[in-house]
């Protein structure tokens, strides 16, 4: 996790009330992708309440209206946690064709908006607050995490439970990805990360470690700062994607920084953002089927 996602995203994705939150949680939005038809179609979103081993995660379903059921996909935010940014790209993925569901990892601690409007990476006591919640979601719990959010999308009318699922996450999302396809080898069909942090660690539980557990396809999208600062972490994911002979994409996108996926970042690059959106969509269109 590099405290320049967190920084930027800080004062952009927490100044609403939780009023306002659960208003737009709770709307029908018309949501714009890359073709006409796409922005032609129309998507629910609706707030749940996932029970889990260790209490109740709060999240928002997000699917299009009209026939389904469609494959469904897990949404991992980035350190900045739940918030309407998330939600709005949760829709623009559900308007491709999948149930999305976009959930808050800190629920634990406490329901969406997680952080006050007050938040400030640059404050000591807040900084500490926000990396201690990090460290706390280890392999052990995002594994009995994704348990129980893959069982709860199975139960769901709008989820196509004869095709595989898939998983995208950002940031620490990244390698909850994984660790979501380990846990259900045989469910999880596709994972994808940008700017993922804690890919390649020497802990035995490390993502890397444990992509030959896994039936997935995968697309590791590095931001160009990153990689500049851990480049042998794309080689360790490669020696292990090609040692399980699973089909993978990696790209270390040129002139990023940590963050250039999410439009409420101010490392947000939107020509290469659109080119991950366009290989995040490429291999879910390939692998749930």
């Amino acid at each position: 996790m590099r405290e320049t996602e967190m920084e930027a995203s800080s004062s952009a994705g927490n100044s609403l009330s939780r009023r306002e939150f659960a208003i737009l949680s709770m709307a029908a939005v018309a949501v714009g992708s890359s073709t006409a038809a796409d922005a032609a179609q129309v998507v629910v979103q609706r707030p749940v309440e996932i029970t889990t081993p260790d209490g109740t995660c709060d999240a928002v379903v997000v699917s299009q209206q009209g026939s389904g059921p469609w494959p469904a996909i897990i949404l991992y935010p980035d350190a900045m946690g739940l918030r309407p940014v998330k939600v709005d790209m949760a829709a623009r993925l559900a308007a491709e064709g999948y149930t999305v569901l976009v959930i808050n990892p800190f629920y634990r601690v406490r329901k969406a908006p997680v952080f006050p409007a007050t938040f400030s990476f640059a404050n000591p006591d807040d900084r500490a607050q926000v990396m201690k919640m990090i460290g706390e979601l280890d392999h052990a719990v995002v594994t009995r995490d994704a348990l129980a959010l893959i069982s709860f999308l199975d139960a769901q009318p709008d989820v196509d439970r004869k095709k595989p699922m898939g998983a995208v996450g950002f940031c620490m999302g990244g390698a909850m990805t994984i660790w979501a396809a380990a846990a259900r080898p045989e469910r999880v069909a596709a994972a994808v990360s940008f700017h993922g942090g804690r890919l390649v660690t020497d802990d035995p539980n490390s993502p890397h470690r444990l992509i030959a557990g896994t039936k997935a396809a995968y697309h590791i999208g590095i931001a160009a700062d990153d990689d500049a600062e851990e480049p042998d972490a794309k080689l360790a994911l490669k020696q292990a994607f090609d040692a399980a002979g699973r089909p993978a994409t990696m790209e270390v996108y040129p002139g990023t920084r940590h963050g250039w996926t999410v439009p409420d970042s101010t490392a947000h690059e939107p020509v290469q953002a659109a080119r991950a959106w366009t290989a995040m969509v490429a291999t879910f269109k390939e692998a749930l089927v």
